[in-house]
Parts: structure tokens; sequence; C-alpha cells
């Protein structure tokens, strides 16, 4: 019989997949980095085998072919059914005869608290936002873009800045210098001429996200357009924060409030300042910071909470990744 570890840790994003083998202890006995997880893209059992590429070599590293516990945090688990889904075709692998599925906001959440309480808004390509509670209540949203609510995100962003810049060139909108410094990136002389490239495909579609930079760059330099819309983005981090906050009735408790993903993280000077004063203003308990710990420790945490691990034992596993 093999050996048995105490955690699987799987954090698996649209980008790329980190998972951990955690023992009893706390010690991290292996780790593995893997491809993107992308269940809409290839459907849900192909997206699986590249997370269980990831396991194979993590397991045959740490010598164990089996955990207790499998904490997945993955990347389009955004509905119940779709955990419901997951986590059925994380069962048949037989990592583990406990399999808890969770959005992978949650890793981020759980990396930058010593317990499970708090609330974290991610802004990376996209935008999120969860928080929980000791007690297991849990908030979040389903951030499926538009037709959830959502705005913001760097592709968000990039979209908007487009939108202003394409506008402010034909004359339909108020003059922006974002319609000179987005085609200037792309080395093109006007808007019109960055629209057809992006239209034709000449310029690949996933390029799009570098124009956000752009955009808090010309913020920077003063231009009232990309202002406004760093204040938009800074409004909906809030706005986002103070609704799960109010949902778990921690509105009225010191709170962490936890910023993570790209956009976030970078720490613009605007978008930092303009979340912590309107979270002063909206929620004044609330005690932001910015998270820059890596998922897969959130992961293991949830897991290590599950199994009951004590405070030391998730100190340890900690310890490992902030090292």
């Amino acid at each position: 019989m093999g050996l048995t570890a105490s955690v699987l840790a799987v954090d698996a994003g649209n980008s790329k997949t980190d998972v951990a083998v955690v023992a009893a202890d706390g010690s991290v006995l292996a780790t593995a980095r893997g491809g993107g997880f992308r269940p809409p893209v290839v459907g849900v059992e192909k997206a699986v085998d590249a997370v269980a590429d990831a396991v194979g070599r993590a397991f045959a590293a740490a010598g164990v072919t089996s955990v207790e516990h499998v904490s997945a945090c993955l990347a389009n688990a955004d509905f119940p059914v779709e955990e419901r889904q997951l986590t059925a075709a994380l069962h048949t692998r037989a990592w583990g005869p406990d399999v808890v599925v969770r959005n992978d906001t949650f890793a981020i959440l759980r990396a930058g608290v010593t317990e499970p309480r708090g609330v974290a808004v991610v802004c990376g390509a996209g935008i999120n936002c969860v928080g929980m509670r000791p007690d297991g209540r849990t908030a979040r949203f389903p951030a499926l873009g538009r037709i959830s609510g959502d705005w913001g995100g760097g592709w968000g962003l990039a979209e908007e800045a487009l939108w202003h810049a394409a506008r402010a060139e034909d004359g339909r909108g108020v003059d922006t210098e974002l319609a000179r410094v987005l085609p200037a990136h792309f080395r093109l002389p006007s808007m019109y001429a960055l629209v057809e490239a992006l239209h034709l495909e000449d310029i690949a579609p996933v390029r799009r996200h570098e124009l956000t930079p752009v955009l808090f760059a010309t913020a920077a330099a003063g231009d009232p357009v990309a202002r406004s819309l760093v204040d938009r983005l800074a409004d909906e981090v809030v706005s986002m924060a103070t609704v799960a906050l109010t949902r778990l009735d921690l509105l009225d408790e010191e709170t962490p409030v936890l910023l993570g993903g790209s956009v976030l993280a970078a720490r613009h000077p605007q978008l930092d300042d303009g979340v912590r004063e309107l979270l002063a203003a909206r929620a004044p308990k609330a005690v932001p910071r910015v998270v820059t710990a890596s998922p897969v420790l959130g992961a293991a945490l949830l897991g290590l909470d599950r199994a009951g691990a004590p405070p030391e034992v998730q100190a340890r596993v900690r310890a490992y990744y902030e090292a």
C-alpha cells in the first residue's frame, strides 16, 4: 500500500495550474505546475486531464499515491452545478476520498488571512469577489462579465479605453489622449487603423490586454477620460466588497478585505488610493491589503481547515510559501 498524505491542494486558473501535496504536519512534500484549466473551451474531462498531469508529477515526487483531502480551487467553477460537475470529475481520478471544489477566488482569499474570515476582490483579466466566515457561510458573485452585472478587469478596461478612443477620434465623444496612445502602442497612426487591425485580427485579439497598462499610464499623466475609468474601477471594487461584507454581517466588524489579481496587485496609485478612500467611507471597519501570496497556499489552507489542522500546522505550510 502506498503512502498517504493529508491534502492535495489545486489552484487551477485559465492560464496555469499549481498543485501541492501537503503532509499532516503541514510540510509541503512536493509541488508541480501544469497548463491552464479551461472546461468551457476543451470540456471538463480534458480540462481535468491537464490537472491530472501536474498531480501525477507531484505524487511521484512526494512518493505518495493518494491523499485524505482534495482541496481544489478552480477557475470556471462559478455556479453550484459547475462545482458538482467538477467534483464528480475529480472523484473519478481517485486522488482522495474527500473532494471539495471551490471557485479559484477563494484560494486568493484564504491565502491572505490567518483564519477563513474576510472578503477578497480579484481584478486580473476579469473581476470577482468572494467572502467567507469560519462557520462556513460564504458570499460570492457569478462573475461572468456583463451578463452578470460585472464591470472591470483588465480585459474590460481595455475594451472601455478602445470605445472612448474610437469615439474621440471620429467626433462622437470627448477628446482623450487615449485616441493617440492606444494606436501608438501598436505603431499605428490612428484609431481607425487600430480598429481595422483588431477587426481583421492582424493584431491577435489576446493582445488587447496590452492596452490596460497604457490606460493606467494615460490616467497617471492626467487625462480626464482615462482617470474616470480608473475611478469607476475603484468604485466597482468597493461596491463588490461592501455587498459581500453586508451579506456576511461583517460590515460592522473589523474585517480584512484582500485585493488580488494583476491589476490590483500592481498598486497603481490612483486605483489604490481610490479603493482605500471609498472603503473608508462605505465600510470603515474594513482592513484592505494587497495579497501577493501564491493562491495554491490558500487551497492548501482550505484543505487543512477541513482536516481540522491546528494553527501550527497551517503556519508551517504558510512559511513554506512565504519564505
